[in-house]
């Protein structure tokens, strides 16, 4: 199943409203003498009859996100059996994560007979969710017989928050068989999640499956246990794991935003150094800051933010496929944006921060042409959606073991091209926001995880305030 995009991309078609009925004749004992008290009182209740009928159909259209009553499809409507929503508002991403790989060492069995606790945490607030389930990397089906959603306690670890937890299920049934290479949608549950709280999503599969589909630098804890405990509020039974397993996005029906900004990168934006369970990823912050000046009052886009930053992910190369016949591990930028960008629930904006490794990785020196060309590619693919894309500049990376002057030139030539603005719609400028200005070849100090590539969580934090929020706005430029 194609997890879908944008609910509401169209326009909503108001359906007309019908002709109000013609007002009986008057009797001719009563037609005979004019009475003006009776024809305004009577004019006045039609009057009163159209406005009501039209006030219910605005009413119904309005609290209507494109989602009800349809199955679920590549335009992201509600699935079959969906819980209806518990206020008006739209379906937008909460959280996702790209699937990266197939889990070493789980070829044979998978992970029959154990149940997956993801913790996932919540960049919007809503009123009802819905989870998607992917087994890109299995090489037979994931067959799930039960699986449940649930506010984490507050104590943290992998108990569930008091009155939380509700059954997960797929077109109405509790048991879903994911197919090798596919991904399920379920239906919606009705459970109100705060902005900022942080979701379990656990799943049982009793039979092996081939590879797990995973994630490997969550920077989050989640949890794994022996049988099925799926509906286990204590978490007792569970023990910690670095990775999330075949959940690949959490999506909410919200009011508090109206449409998703997706970030696609590298391990850069996936957070590979970012303090773990804290959050500091730099699309977590870039969420509070839309949040905040929301709040403030500001024009700027209600939207939310996902992340689909894969590490060592570059735009013009994957991953090896091996030896099992599926996807390669950790799939180009160009192979994977169909489905982790335009994808996405209700996607209104694209970021896109990749390259540096286009540049580090290559054996040969890289083509700066070629990588320019793949970013083009991705704007292209974006612009025949009607998405406006902001791009970022490449960082420094002087002093990493990957450093020469060479490959710094072709840095400093791709970044030259953005900042013209031949390759994105706008342009955020993280190397000039992230060097350091004593030496531009290099991060900042403070700015620095200590590798001299990835930031520090201050400098996270830095690239998130290097987006103008104002970017976010609008669509596509009209082509010519």
């Amino acid at each position: 199943m194609t997890h879908g995009h944008d609910a509401g991309a169209g326009a909503t078609r108001v359906p007309p409203v019908p002709p109000v009925p013609p007002v009986p004749p008057i009797p001719p004992t009563q037609r005979s003498e004019p009475r003006p008290g009776r024809q305004r009182a009577l004019l006045a209740a039609v009057l009163a009859a159209v406005v009501a009928l039209s006030v219910a159909i605005y009413v119904g259209v309005a609290a209507d996100d494109g989602t009800r009553g349809r199955a679920s499809g590549p335009a992201g409507q509600a699935p079959p059996g969906a819980a209806a929503p518990a206020s008006t508002g739209a379906w937008v991403g909460a959280w996702s994560a790209s699937p990266a790989a197939a889990e070493p060492g789980t070829a044979a069995k998978g992970l029959a007979g154990r149940s997956v606790r993801n913790v996932v945490h919540a960049g919007v607030g809503g009123t009802s969710a819905r989870v998607t389930l992917s087994n890109l990397y299995g090489t037979t089906p994931l067959t799930i017989t039960h699986a449940t959603l649930a506010l984490a306690d507050s104590g943290g670890g992998a108990a569930v928050a008091d009155g939380t937890l509700r059954r997960l299920t797929f077109s109405g049934a509790a048991r879903v068989v994911v197919p090798a290479g596919g991904q399920v949608l379920s239906d919606a549950v009705r459970l109100r999640v705060p902005y900022g709280s942080d979701v379990l999503v656990t799943t049982y599969s009793p039979s092996p499956s081939g590879p797990v589909t995973y994630h490997p630098h969550a920077r989050q804890t989640s949890y794994l246990a022996t049988g099925d405990r799926t509906e286990d509020t204590t978490g007792a039974g569970y023990t910690p794991t670095p990775y999330w397993r075949y959940l690949s996005a959490l999506d909410l029906f919200s009011n508090e935003a109206e449409g998703t900004v997706v970030v696609l990168g590298d391990s850069i934006t996936d957070g590979a150094t970012s303090t773990p369970d804290t959050n500091r990823r730099w699309t977590d912050v870039l969420a509070a800051r839309l949040r905040t000046a929301v709040e403030q009052g500001r024009d700027v886009p209600r939207y939310s933010v996902v992340n689909q930053g894969i590490s060592g992910n570059r735009v013009l190369t994957g991953g090896q496929a091996g030896g099992r016949g599926g996807p390669a591990d950790n799939p180009s930028g160009l192979d994977r944006f169909d489905r982790d960008v335009l994808g996405r629930t209700n996607v209104r904006a694209v970021v896109i921060d990749l390259g540096v490794n286009d540049i580090l990785r290559s054996s040969a020196l890289a083509d700066p042409d070629a990588i320019l060309d793949g970013l083009r590619a991705l704007v292209a693919r974006a612009h025949a959606r009607g998405l406006k894309v902001t791009g970022a500049t490449l960082m420094p990376f002087g002093g990493h073991r990957g450093y020469s002057d060479a490959r710094e030139a072709v840095r400093q030539r791709i970044n030259a091209e953005i900042r013209a603005g031949r390759v994105f719609d706008a342009v955020a400028d993280l190397d000039k926001a992230l060097r350091d200005p004593y030496d531009p070849r290099r991060l900042r100090a403070d700015y620095d995880c200590g590798d001299h590539l990835h930031p520090s969580d201050q400098g996270y934090a830095r690239m998130a305030q290097a987006v103008d929020l104002d970017d976010l706005k609008g669509a596509a430029p009209a082509r010519l």
